[in-house]
């Protein structure tokens, strides 16, 4: 049975010098229906000013209110965060569900949560949205209670501010319980940075293909585990971070990890929620900035993702461009050119040539060398075996000879065991 989905007008303002706002209002269309709302019609307005009653100017309201009777809406949905009483006068000036751009985002995050975690700062993120708008229900609700005055509360007012308490307090529960996850999150991560093993980190817009990405290079590199990560076509199907250790036939080993995909104007609810996930970003040796390659929009995409690293402070970490989707054009792939590569995760082409390009970045700092180890000391050649690429071994009188190519800091570690030929 086919799904009915509820109509929607979208209703955006462009401000003077607002060259994206064509973007913008394409994105909200995108984000509406991963909420499962069908866009019926859009009116816009172009001002120098969001206006501070009804969002946009009462001219308009006419309009807009003359569109969703046409075309039989009942939800109309606005390209920016509303205020409480800009939502409260436009629910009672058109008689219909109002939503705001971050209500879309905060629903469509809150389907997506799978981990604990994630669920954790979603419930927050929603609760630190309600808190003021219930604030900004007060008056109205009290002018239905009656009486003026902190001593002749209405009896709406006083349910009002119970239940912020209770919003107050489950936000109180909800950040102590996240600090356990963010505590467990720091130990792995002292843990990755003791073992000196360098963190990739795949970034970009959401739905650009990340996850498909990192799976195909889990199979490339360890094909048939069990280790893939959830990789659909919708905005925001990876809310929480994934890591995997791929190592490479030279015995090279870095940490990949899958984060959640920007967007433009991404609250500041969820930017602040999920602070801890998105620090993963922050520790990084090096990005894999991601971009679909096959969408229109793909500049403005790169553009709203290097905003979003500069507000984490990222933007100073060495980077690649990944430009997938590659398929899905004319274009030739698998192409290197400089600190670019155009690929497809799909067809697992050109995952060879990401590598070479992360090799060039994360290790730097290995050697080549050959070694005389003594038979006394057969646990470093040992080591060796499990950490570096040994090339050739031969076994002399005096002990295990190796050609191999090892991290500098294991050569500076075990130097005063082994005697150094060339």
């Amino acid at each position: 049975m086919e799904t009915v989905h509820q109509k929607a007008v979208i209703v955006g303002v462009q401000l003077q010098n607002d060259k994206d706002f064509a973007y913008s209002m394409e994105e909200l269309r995108n984000l509406a229906a991963a909420c499962e709302l069908e866009v019926v019609g859009e009116l816009s307005q172009k001002s120098s000013r969001i206006n501070p009653a009804h969002y946009i100017g009462t001219g308009k309201i006419g309009e807009l209110e003359a569109l969703l009777e046409a075309l039989e809406a009942p939800i109309v949905i606005f390209n920016d965060e509303l205020s409480p009483s800009q939502i409260r006068n436009l629910e009672s000036a058109l008689d219909r569900q109002v939503i705001d751009r971050t209500v879309l985002i905060l629903n469509i995050f809150a389907e997506r949560a799978k981990t604990k975690e994630a669920q954790l700062q979603v419930e927050v993120a929603q609760l630190q949205y309600m808190l003021p708008r219930l604030a900004g229900m007060r008056e109205s609700l009290g002018r239905q209670g009656g009486g003026a005055g902190l001593k002749n509360r209405g009896a709406g007012e006083t349910k009002l501010e119970l239940d912020r308490r209770r919003i107050e307090e489950r936000i109180t529960a909800l950040q102590l319980e996240l600090q356990t996850q963010v505590a467990r999150r720091q130990v792995q991560r002292k843990q990755r940075r003791k073992n000196e093993v360098p963190v990739v980190c795949l970034v970009g817009y959401t739905n650009t293909g990340k996850s498909s990405l990192m799976n195909s290079i889990m199979e490339t590199y360890h094909p048939g585990t069990q280790k893939g990560v959830l990789a659909k076509d919708m905005l925001f199907a990876t809310l929480e971070t994934s890591v995997r250790s791929i190592e490479l036939p030279d015995r090279k080993t870095f940490l990949l990890t899958d984060t959640v995909g920007f967007v433009s104007q991404l609250p500041h609810h969820l930017v602040k929620a999920f602070r801890s996930t998105l620090e993963e970003v922050t520790e990084a040796d090096l990005l894999i900035h991601v971009a679909d390659i096959s969408d229109p929009q793909v500049g403005q995409h790169i553009a709203v993702t290097e905003e979003t690293l500069k507000a984490l402070g990222a933007d100073g970490i060495p980077a690649i461009k990944a430009y997938n989707k590659a398929d899905l054009t004319e274009l030739p792939y698998p192409v290197v050119k400089e600190n670019t590569v155009t690929l497809s995760a799909k067809q697992d082409s050109g995952i060879a040539e990401l590598i070479d390009l992360v090799r060039q970045h994360v290790f730097n700092d290995y050697i080549r060398c050959e070694i005389l180890v003594p038979f006394d000391r057969g646990s470093v050649v040992s080591y060796f075996n499990d950490h570096a690429d040994v090339q050739e071994v031969s076994y002399e009188e005096q002990g295990t000879r190796l050609k191999l190519e090892c991290r500098a800091a294991d050569y500076e570690r075990f130097k005063s065991d082994f005697v150094v030929i060339s």
